[in-house]
């Protein structure tokens, strides 16, 4: 009796073992690899295969990166050819990239909207608005100047240049909101970049300088305005507070670069003019409503000008208080819980920024922003939650990069160079030179009273000068008042408030942000440990043994599991 312990030679099909031997099947599999290897070698070896072949050869011997590396010393020739290689990389990636994702960007509105989105439309200009004033910013910062120069000149070329003025295209409403919505970021990271060990040392001076040359330069144009614009006492007043407030969207990314870099953080700086131009602004759109009130006889005059401090110190309560409750909700060991602080803040800030003028309180609602981030970031620190921190200023600092284009450039197309006329130009420009200069002497005597030099004091006073915001948003506002209220005669006075109003964003916003620019590294000392004061460097030694045990702690938890 034979017994078979294989396939017959005879037998057709692959060759296997009854037993399942794994090796006759590897042989099977490593024969058929052959076969189509060999079958891969025949067609490969056609003319088109061939002809395709070298020409990518040759293509490659040109333009491949690899085979024409840059030597040693290049020179600017040698550079500009490489950057041209395949695959593209450094400017030239980011160049083809970034047309790329507009491109896509617009295809994907086109395709959900429909003509809601073509040319013509409110979509289709916020979308060149934002893609030219990208293109704008990073031009400009090939001169060393802030982008945000560049996005505001792009904002105004949109708005006036025949052609390609789409800028008029985009409504009032969405306008506003958008600029609201990039307030709300700016106001946000803000608010986590103050530093409570300075805003307490220079808590006195913070007043002093939110306050004194706000109100000089309110009454300096008010009488300047009289005279060279013909404007009566009580509208030159309302002029005067619209001229006097400060621009924290101008202002507060400039000191947040020049903090990032290490300038000025010695002496809190940057805490000291961001705190102050928050509550500058509510105390200048304080002033205005009060004297708009007092123009045309409105409501009572006593809780006119009681309000403006009332919804500043709301603002703060409130901000105070969703900031602590941001400390405990959602509670840490909740899923997604630092995405839920996250998204808590920013719906909190949005809702009182947005939410504010409608119950006819405009200046709570930047202040509860900036209070509610200021108070969640300090528990954050102290319960050494450094994670929750992290991601919010990292999530801040790409919607920020988002928002910018269209805060500047929305600000930039509230410009019409139609409604100018050279008079008020001439006469405009006199008033404001003359409160900017008083501004700035005031802002420098504000804080004669703190450690710093003489230069840093300068620096304070330049960093006060620069306008937007406040005046895109109420430079129209008495026009507005007086067209409604069918007074002809006082329209007059309001078309001058607006006049002068674009002549502040035109002169002040560009002029102003580049001076903080470039003067911020020639005029405050760069920090580093050895000449910080020791109060500081205690915060920040503090801070930084923080961040070391809770990363620890994660890595001992991470170990656990």
């Amino acid at each position: 009796m034979t017994t078979h312990t294989g396939v017959t030679p005879s037998s057709p099909g692959p060759r296997k073992s009854f037993i399942g031997d794994k090796e006759g099947y590897a042989e099977d599999e490593i024969e058929q690899q052959k076969l189509q290897m060999k079958s891969t070698t025949r067609a490969s070896s056609g003319p088109c295969f061939l002809f395709c072949h070298r020409v990518g050869q040759s293509l490659n011997a040109v333009f491949g990166r690899a085979e024409n590396p840059l030597p040693e010393n290049p020179t600017r020739c040698q550079r500009f050819k490489n950057a041209l290689m395949c695959p593209p990389q450094g400017l030239l990636g980011l160049y083809i990239t970034s047309v790329l994702m507009f491109a896509l960007l617009f295809v994907a509105l086109v395709s959900i909207l429909g003509s809601a989105a073509l040319p013509g439309s409110n979509i289709f200009a916020l979308w060149v608005v934002f893609t030219a004033c990208i293109t704008g910013g990073y031009i400009i910062q090939f001169l060393k100047l802030p982008p945000l120069l560049g996005m505001l000149i792009v904002g105004i070329m949109l708005r006036n240049v025949p052609y390609i003025n789409v800028a008029k295209d985009v409504e009032s409403f969405w306008a506003a909101t958008v600029r609201n919505t990039a307030l709300t970021v700016i106001l946000i990271r803000a608010g986590l970049g103050l530093n409570p060990v300075a805003l307490r040392k220079l808590s006195f001076a913070v007043i002093r300088l939110a306050f004194c040359p706000c109100l000089a330069e309110a009454l300096v144009a008010t009488v300047a305005s009289h005279f060279f614009l013909g404007q009566p006492w009580i509208w030159g007043l309302m002029l005067g507070f619209v001229i006097a407030a400060v621009s924290p969207a101008v202002v507060v990314p400039c000191l947040l670069h020049l903090k990032d870099n290490g300038y000025g953080i010695d002496k809190g700086i940057p805490t000291l003019v961001i705190a102050a131009a928050s509550i500058d602004d509510v105390l200048a759109i304080t002033g205005f409503g009060v004297v708009l009130g007092i123009a045309f006889s409105e409501g009572n005059i006593v809780w006119s000008i009681f309000k403006g401090p009332l919804e500043a110190l709301l603002g703060i309560v409130l901000g105070a208080l969703f900031g602590v409750l941001l400390w405990y909700i959602p509670p840490r060991k909740q899923n997604n819980s630092i995405f839920l602080r996250g998204f808590l803040l920013y719906a909190i800030g949005l809702a009182g920024v947005l939410g504010s003028p409608r119950f006819e309180m405009p200046g709570t609602g930047p202040l509860l922003c900036l209070t509610v981030a200021f108070v969640a970031a300090f528990g954050w620190r102290k319960k050494k939650e450094l994670k929750v921190l992290d991601f919010i200023s990292n999530s801040t600092a790409v919607l920020w990069l988002i928002f910018q284009p269209l805060l500047f450039g929305l600000i930039g197309a509230e410009v019409e160079m139609d409604e100018l006329n050279m008079k008020t130009i001439g006469y405009g420009i006199a008033t404001l030179c003359v409160g900017l200069l008083f501004r700035t002497l005031v802002a420098y005597l504000a804080v004669c009273g703190t450690d710093l030099l003489r230069k840093e004091k300068l620096f304070v006073a330049l960093a006060w000068l620069p306008k937007a915001t406040v005046q895109a948003a109420i430079g129209s506002v008495a026009l507005s008042t007086a067209r409604e209220k069918k007074h002809p005669e006082l329209e007059a006075y309001g078309l001058t408030i607006l006049e002068v109003a674009v002549l502040v964003i035109l002169i002040t916003a560009p002029i102003g942000s580049a001076l903080v620019m470039l003067t911020g590294p020639r005029l405050l000392k760069k920090t580093d440990p050895s000449t910080m004061s020791s109060e500081n460097l205690k915060a920040i030694k503090s801070e930084a043994n923080d961040e070391m045990l809770e990363r620890n702690a994660t890595l001992q938890e991470s170990t656990k599991m």
